[in-house]
């Protein structure tokens, strides 16, 4: 018995170890490039990353102008968030594939962004990306010195909003995912009795969730496919007698 208890801890580790081996090798494919930085902040987590650094650099320097403002946001995303997301990863095997949704703004599945958004995760790199940013600042001289004080003395207050808007924005994110799974449910119901009228009514729902939702790869997949059958039976005169290959492309395209 304590052999085998032996060998199945054994075949446990070496299992593990694979993983941690495999995701460092996909986490190293994942270079932070302006383009999947720039997915990333186009999603719902990343504009709310963007709105409280607004804020908070609004309620920090009073007497400034809101270009004035911008252009020291833009500073911290452009100087500071490539270098978060970079020390974050390399400490972030913890995260497991919540650390390439980091680094691309996709993820698989809710639980994943839960992971993201906790310390550790996307409130580090924001913490990190102030820090990088005002050193940046600091050493080329593209703020005043008393700006950058200023800024990190209030650094904490920054994040622990970004912390706080970042707990709203996952409740209503997993509302946004119960009401897909809901509205995908009532559609493949309507598609199955040929009621397009019923159909219609619940994919406009489908698309208007699909512009608060996060990317995540399973529910936007099954999200497209109900999009590319629905359209295709649209613009067939509402006819439901699809070819087994226009159902399948319908599929591969999602």
């Amino acid at each position: 018995m304590e052999i085998n208890n032996q060998i199945l801890n054994n075949s446990k580790i070496e299992n593990e170890i694979n993983h941690n081996l495999k995701l460092e090798k996909n986490l190293e494919n994942y270079i932070i490039t302006p383009e999947n930085q720039k997915n990333f902040l186009d999603t719902t987590i990343g504009k709310t990353i963007n709105s409280v650094l607004n804020i908070g650099l609004k309620i920090l320097l009073p007497n400034l102008i809101e270009n004035q403002v911008i252009d020291i946001k833009d500073t911290i995303i452009k100087y500071g968030f490539k270098e978060g997301v970079n020390k974050t990863i390399d400490s972030a095997i913890d995260l497991g594939k919540s650390a390439i949704g980091i680094a691309t703004g996709k993820f698989e599945n809710i639980t994943q962004v839960q992971n993201a958004v906790q310390k550790g995760g996307i409130i580090d790199i924001t913490s990190v990306a102030i820090d990088t940013a005002l050193k940046y600042a600091n050493k080329s001289g593209i703020l005043p010195t008393e700006i950058t004080k200023v800024i990190k003395k209030g650094k904490n207050v920054i994040v622990g909003n970004l912390e706080n808007e970042l707990e709203k924005v996952l409740t209503k994110q997993v509302k946004s995912i119960e009401n897909m799974n809901q509205y995908s449910s009532k559609w493949n119901e309507c598609y199955e009795k040929h009621d397009f009228k019923g159909m219609e009514k619940e994919y406009k729902k489908i698309i208007k969730e699909l512009a608060n939702i996060v990317p995540l790869e399973n529910t936007i997949k099954q999200a497209r496919q109900i999009e590319n059958i629905h359209l295709l039976i649209k613009n067939n005169g509402q006819d439901f007698n699809l070819s087994k290959e226009q159902i399948e492309l319908s599929k591969k395209f999602a």
